[in-house]
């Protein structure tokens, strides 16, 4: 599994359709939907299906052989 570590930098969250999009671990916002709606991934070892679910610092998110940590 590849690790990968964003940090939010002032922001109290990112959605998590954005956060796949701009880590580039998906093609487009319209794959990142597409994912998070099929069950795809995971946060905090939990399945996340809500497209604009609040991802804050310490929140880690599971897609595929991606394992984002988020970090304020």
């Amino acid at each position: 599994m590849e690790s990968l570590e964003f940090v939010l930098a002032g922001q109290p969250y990112i959605e998590l359709v954005k956060l796949l999009k701009v880590l580039a671990v998906v093609s487009s916002g319209a794959v990142a939907k597409q994912v998070i709606e099929r069950g795809m991934v995971t946060r905090n070892g939990e399945l996340e299906t809500r497209k604009k679910a609040k991802i804050r610092g310490g929140d880690l998110v599971v897609y595929r052989n991606w394992a984002i940590h988020v970090a304020s």
